[in-house]
């Protein structure tokens, strides 16, 4: 899988222990490289727009919080971001919604739950057979009509 990830400077080492913990994935790291203060709308846009336009599968990106990521993300058509701190939530982001752009923030969830997360989301596929199929497919089509 190619996944786009990217950070601020809070989720920097986040996103390296990512990283060095699956490496049988591809990634494009898209910044930040150190933890000098940085602009994360930047970082996400760019992850966001490598998602949805096929350039890479999914994406990840680590702030503080999670939410302006997420927020930045959700502006690009094609990409569907949320916050995800618990395995529950990052499961049906993907399952349930069809998500393709997992947030975290450092300063919320630790290290460990953070790894955690990511292995438990990363060999989720949503099923377009799903009772969330038909959900899904209204979600987009709010976006197709806005």
């Amino acid at each position: 899988m190619k996944i786009a990830i990217g950070n601020d400077q809070h989720g920097l080492a986040y996103k390296q222990m990512i990283m060095k913990t699956f490496p049988e994935h591809e990634y494009v790291d898209v910044g930040s490289y150190d933890t000098e203060p940085v602009s994360y709308p930047g970082v996400a846009e760019k992850a966001a727009k490598l998602v949805a336009d096929g350039t890479c599968d999914r994406g990840i990106l680590i702030c503080g919080t999670g939410i302006g990521m997420a927020m930045t993300a959700n502006k690009i058509k094609g990409a569907y971001a949320a916050v995800c701190h618990d395995i529950y939530s990052a499961q049906r982001m993907i399952l349930s919604n069809d998500g393709n752009v997992l947030c975290m923030g450092a300063l919320v969830i630790g290290m460990k739950t953070a790894e955690e997360i990511v292995r438990q989301w990363l060999p989720l596929q949503f099923d377009t057979t799903s009772a969330s199929a038909a959900k899904v497919a209204h979600l987009r089509q709010i976006e197709e009509n806005n």
